[in-house]
């Protein structure tokens, strides 16, 4: 009893120990680029196990994930399902019979780096114990763990504010002296976008739920908006470019590619959007069982290079006609990659004109495909190509 009573004191006063002292790491420098991994959600939900998650692992390595710049494996729900007497949040003892630190340790023999998840309100989405009450102590727990990344959710909340309680969370992770991305996964509701940054979180959701579909809103079941098409979540971020830099990301949520929704040339497109709007490039589909063709897609470097490019600047729609698009980012080296989008349900011709990629009009640069891995040789004035439906073309553009 006695060790039950000085461990709570030792929780309550860890935050006024740490009032006022800075970590010894900078948040923002744990997200220099949008982060890339894989989570557990989208494609298997709540059956989550160590044994998926090991072989996930095993499979971003030896699909050619690893090296193309993906890191993290991140569990979401449901690995959680009770708290011990002295309020440590408790993982499936059947699923996760090691534990969680042995697995982390197993994610980070590979050269990956291991991410969980939780929850601002009492309980979690699937209605798992929540952090409320215990962001210390569970931020203590995942140091223990090792944990490198945490997702955290806003289910079950009630009067909660949302920026004192990522505020809050993000003291806690800092306090634990193990540095650990935070994801602000708040749905966009209270618009993190403009406090994210501020309270140290290093992305945030700027909308409801990715649904393996192209295009099409839906109400959650609690009569709450919503889960959302490709198109409609490029649409809801299209205007928050200022929010996102190095160490700070808007986050339109994870990768559908491969989950069978959609056809191989809407992924392709959903890939070169989230790439273009450098957003965090978090996949959700079974490494385990892909086809050379979605492996394709998550393994491009080239459209990589411009999600990750150093600079830092979210790609801007600068042209929208109908069902036609452009969209253009500045690259650090000075070059534009741009997205020539096409909504429609036929092929179309669409340009963009240099003067909308911040170029005067009689300049000559070098065009490259990048799905197609060609360069298109010298243009001057304007770039076009004719885009398949709900197609995509991306190219880099260098004077």
């Amino acid at each position: 009893m006695l060790m039950k009573i000085l461990a709570s004191l030792a929780l309550l006063l860890l935050p006024i120990f740490t009032l006022g002292q800075s970590p010894t790491f900078s948040s923002d420098a744990l997200a220099p680029t949008p982060p890339m991994g894989w989570n557990s959600w989208n494609k298997f939900g709540c059956n989550v196990s160590a044994d998926l998650v090991r072989q996930m692992a095993d499979a971003m390595v030896k699909s050619g994930m690893k090296d193309a710049g993906y890191k993290y494996i991140v569990i979401d729900d449901c690995w959680q399902v009770s708290r011990d007497q002295d309020g440590n949040i408790v993982a499936d003892p059947v699923r996760f019979p090691q534990g969680i630190k042995a697995l982390a340790d197993y994610v980070h023999s590979l050269g990956l780096k291991f991410g969980i998840y939780s929850d601002a309100g009492s309980r979690t989405c699937a209605g798992r114990p929540g952090s409320l009450g215990h962001e210390y102590q569970d931020a203590m727990q995942y140091a223990k763990w090792d944990v490198d990344y945490l997702k955290y959710d806003w289910c079950n909340t009630t009067t909660e504010d949302a920026r004192a309680a990522y505020r809050l969370m993000r003291a806690a992770l800092d306090a634990s002296g193990k540095p650990m991305v935070l994801s602000i996964c708040e749905w966009g509701t209270a618009k993190p976008w403009l406090w994210g940054h501020d309270v140290g979180g290093n992305l945030w959701r700027t909308t409801g739920d990715i649904k393996d579909r192209w295009q099409g809103s839906e109400k959650w079941p609690n009569g709450t908006c919503c889960s959302n098409g490709v198109l409609d979540i490029a649409d809801q971020q299209a205007d928050l470019a200022s929010y996102a830099g190095p160490g700070h990301w808007n986050d339109p949520d994870m990768l559908e590619v491969g989950n069978g929704g959609m056809t191989n040339t809407e992924y392709r497109a959903h890939f070169s959007l989230w790439s273009i709007l450098a957003a965090p490039l978090i996949a959700g589909n079974d490494l385990r069982d892909m086809a050379p063709e979605i492996r394709d897609i998550l393994t491009n470097r080239e459209v990589i290079a411009v999600d990750q490019d150093a600079l830092g600047s979210e790609g801007r729609r600068v042209r929208k006609d109908e069902s036609s698009e452009a969209w253009v980012k500045q690259l650090k080296n000075g070059n534009r990659a741009v997205l020539l989008l096409n909504r429609g349900a036929s092929e179309a011709e669409i340009k963009v004109a240099w003067e909308d990629l911040g170029y005067p009009h009689h300049l000559s640069a070098t065009v490259r495909d990048l799905w197609q891995h060609k360069d298109l040789g010298q243009v001057t004035g304007e770039f076009s190509a004719k885009v398949a439906s709900h197609g995509v073309v991306m190219v880099t553009v260098q004077p």
